[in-house]
């Protein structure tokens, strides 16, 4: 079954131009992945420190190796100090 994630991540004010390369490589990386489906992000037109990311992952395997890829452990290295708390994720399901 596919797991279909939303993930809204807030950085510091002020590190908004400095992150988002970093998450933009997060996203090129993520994509070449087997079990990606969809990895996109996004960033708030009114909060230029808001991002989000609308992901669709083959199943829950696929994701949990997403989370162990070295490439997403970087990002977590790299970006640590920027974030403004945590990020926030919402495994969901298609409805309609």
């Amino acid at each position: 079954m596919n797991i279909y994630l939303t993930a809204l991540l807030k950085c510091k004010p002020g590190y908004a131009a400095q992150i988002k390369p970093i998450l933009e490589q997060l996203v090129t990386n993520s994509k070449q992945e087997a079990a990606c489906q969809q990895y996109e992000l996004y960033q708030d037109n009114e909060n230029e420190n808001l991002f989000i990311f609308h992901e669709i992952w083959q199943d829950a395997a696929g994701f949990e190796q997403h989370t162990q890829q070295p490439h997403y452990l970087q990002f977590g290295q790299q970006a640590g100090q920027m974030l403004d708390g945590e990020v926030i994720v919402y495994k969901t399901q298609r409805v309609a």
